[in-house]
């Protein structure tokens, strides 16, 4: 019995070893109260890019003035086996690799690189020569399609829809339920592509509260957060894997160890 008192003492204080290193680098923005934030001073306007997809709303007083520019798409409804269509959803434009949309009545439009308040000026500047004198169109600019990833070591990794076109990465790591106790918070990888589509990595660390002066603390559509695994995680796993090897192999050697006495005894 004595003998078996070493080896467990032994494994308990890896174990506590293990769970104290885990601990460390724990919080976010560790350096907080040291630091100026002046240079995060600005609201954040997302900007359109290839492949968007915009949603365009056009308000006037006499409403057949704006009809031609609120195309809509008509799904078709059959009942007692006659088919008819609703009034369905307004027609969505996507941004094509030219930084371009094919805007009803006006035609080919460049809006990559411009953010929605612009976009809603261009737009409106484009179709007010073909209205009244006295009509002042309302243009609304929505990006349908603001999304970014959250993979690796955090509590729900998936894909998260924007829809305020506005989300900081502690936004998006609190969508995912936060980093698990085994995610590296002091290199974070960001993934972003440009409207060129260029690739960039990037690595943040959250433990230092200068983030929020980066420019990328505020994300940018399709951007990718990957949380990587601790050394801690990768410790853990190796000594679960080596213990259940030791451990079966302890097994097979009782057992024929057993075999051999019994053996010996006939």
């Amino acid at each position: 019995m004595k003998k078996l008192i070493f080896p467990i003492v032994l494994v308990l204080v890896v174990l506590s070893f293990f769970s104290c290193g885990s601990t460390k680098n724990v919080a976010y923005f560790k350096n907080a109260d040291s630091i100026s934030l002046a240079a995060s001073k600005g609201l954040f306007d997302a900007k359109i890019m290839p492949k968007d997809l915009l949603t365009i709303t056009v308000s006037t007083t006499n409403p057949k003035a704006a009809a031609p520019f609120n195309l809509t798409i008509q799904d078709p409804l059959r009942s007692s086996g006659s088919l008819s269509y609703s009034q369905g959803n307004l027609l969505q434009y996507l941004v094509d690799n030219d930084g371009a949309i094919n805007f009803p009545v006006v035609g080919k439009v460049n809006v990559a690189g411009l953010t929605k308040r612009e976009c809603e000026t261009l737009l409106h500047d484009k179709i007010k020569p073909f209205m009244a004198e006295n009509e002042n169109p309302i243009v609304t600019v929505k990006m349908a399609s603001f999304k970014i990833s959250v993979l690796g070591e955090v509590g729900h990794p998936g894909v998260f829809t924007v829809e305020t076109e506005k989300m900081s990465i502690l936004q998006a790591l609190a969508n995912a339920g936060d980093l698990t106790i085994y995610g590296k918070r002091d290199n974070v990888m960001l993934v972003r592509e440009d409207a060129n589509g260029e690739k960039t990595i990037h690595r943040l660390n959250l433990n230092d509260a200068n983030l929020i002066n980066s420019p990328y603390y505020y994300l940018q559509q399709n951007d990718a957060i990957i949380v990587e695994p601790n050394k801690v995680k990768a410790q853990n796993s190796a000594i679960g894997q080596s213990t259940t090897l030791m451990i079966s192999a302890v097994g097979i050697l009782t057992s024929v160890a057993s075999l051999v006495v019994n053996i010996l005894r006939k």
